[in-house]
């Protein structure tokens, strides 16, 4: 408290941005518990999932996306392209699944109800794909459950396959309505990848049924994969499944990041369940699932990997944070202005375009530092009495020291790029948070090195 307050006092403009960042996220988590829902204690499981991230690096696996995904083995050309080179388009022919999956997400999405009636124009959806000025490397056909329209669902794959010669082709499916000759259809019409996502809690002759296919899917299309949200709970139920896939010889497994749907919540309290806290690194209305990750399931994941590594599974596994998807959607928007201001650049861990900003007393001192070191470009607010500039100077920064004798405190901010009208553009600042508490800046893309030195599935 007496920390707060001399800080307070010494850096007043400081704290209040501080403040007004963490006020925000404390109020939407708030806004969330106002429904019913219970959070974790706050950055419960954060060191955990850390310590567990860096065993998995030292054993050989890459940290991708600032944390957010971590693989042992290659990795899908589908996940590569995902926050990669965000070349991946996803379709649907109907939103309609004859599972009921009490976790599912897709309710959220808008007209998800029409859709529910009547299928998607996936014929012109891939027209107008066809006439953009760039071809995507991966295309995906999900659902609700495609198999519900065999006809279509091998219609879908030859007419993309027609428009895009190269495409990798891929589609996700519960696997328990498809056979053989099933399989085959999708094979002839161009499929490269099947993700079978199989459904924790299914009957054992359920199960057995769908892995089944799975062993049938190994011998005749390309890639075999599961995808599948791991429950906090279930890690005897994971360890047999792994086994099992190990022995069938599927490719790869990527192990999704449990979330909460916004509804249901009755099920995930029986459970008892809890929702990550704070639930996104940076609080915003993201695109993706409008869901929430449960506490807990990071965790499990990163250990079921670790596990299949001391039992020398051959598959790849793969780690998906919700967090994970976000950075597709960041990237998409933000990366095409990486270089449109001097004072801004995008972060290739988060996908966040970042200015570095001292506030205050700390103002002038940097601005005559940095400036001596070369530095040309300043953002000047007077209103918040902020100062910005690029991140590559944050460490020359971090070594100024005011006239009284104090260390300056600089700060990262967290930004997307709003294009305007007449080619306008803005920069929406997110968060705030001290230099020294926040993650590393990536200025470079490294990824995509680390990717084609690792190969693909």
């Amino acid at each position: 408290m007496l920390d707060g307050i001399l800080e307070k006092s010494i850096n007043a403009p400081l704290s209040r941005a501080l403040e007004f960042y963490k006020n925000i996220s404390d109020d939407f988590v708030g806004s969330i518990e106002a429904t019913g829902v219970r959070f974790a204690e706050e950055y419960e499981g954060l060191a955990d999932a850390d310590r567990l991230r860096a065993r998995l690096a030292k054993n050989g696996a890459r940290v991708r996306n600032g944390g957010a995904s971590v693989s042992v083995g290659p990795l899908s050309p589908a996940c590569i392209a995902c926050t990669g080179a965000c070349v991946s388009r996803t379709f649907a022919i109907t939103n309609n699944c004859h599972r009921d999956c009490f976790f599912c997400f897709n309710p959220n999405q808008k007209d998800f109800a029409y859709y529910c009636e009547n299928d998607f124009p996936w014929r012109e959806q891939l027209e107008d794909l066809a006439k953009e000025t760039s071809s995507p490397k991966c295309i995906a056909l999900s659902g609700g459950e495609p198999m519900l329209r065999p006809k279509e669902t091998i219609d879908f794959f030859r007419y993309a396959k027609e428009l895009f010669s190269n495409v990798h082709l891929r589609i996700y499916t519960s696997g328990d309505l498809l056979d053989e000759d099933g399989l085959r259809g999708l094979r002839d019409a161009g499929l490269d990848e099947i993700r079978f996502s199989i459904k924790q809690g299914d009957s054992e002759g359920l199960l057995s049924k769908v892995l089944a296919i799975v062993e049938h899917a190994v011998s005749i299309i390309p890639t075999v994969m599961v995808e599948m949200p791991v429950i906090p709970g279930s890690k005897e139920y994971m360890q047999d499944l792994l086994l099992r896939l190990s022995d069938i010889g599927i490719d790869g497994m990527n192990l999704l990041e449990f979330t909460y749907p916004l509804w249901n919540w009755t099920i995930f309290d029986q459970l008892g369940l809890t929702l990550k806290n704070p639930p996104f690194e940076v609080i915003y209305n993201y695109s993706y699932a409008g869901s929430i990750p449960v506490e807990g399931s990071e965790l499990l994941c990163l250990d079921l990997m670790l596990w299949a590594q001391d039992k020398g599974l051959p598959m790849s596994l793969h780690y998906c944070s919700l967090e994970n998807k976000h950075r597709a959607q960041m990237r998409n928007m933000n990366e095409p202005f990486a270089e449109a201001n001097e004072c801004y650049a995008l972060d290739y861990e988060d996908f966040f375009l970042k200015t570095i900003q001292v506030y205050g007393r700390d103002r002038i001192p940097t601005k005559e530092a940095l400036a001596e070191r070369g530095c040309r470009s300043f953002i000047d607010d007077e209103e918040s009495d902020c100062t910005s500039f690029h991140p590559k100077w944050l460490n020359d920064a971090a070594l100024v020291v005011t006239p009284d004798g104090e260390r300056v405190c600089p700060c990262v901010s967290w930004n997307i790029a709003v294009p305007g009208e007449e080619s306008s553009l803005k920069f929406r600042e997110l968060k705030v948070l001290k230099a020294c508490d926040a993650p590393a800046i990536m200025l470079c893309d490294q990824t995509a090195e680390l990717d084609k030195a690792e190969g693909h599935l």
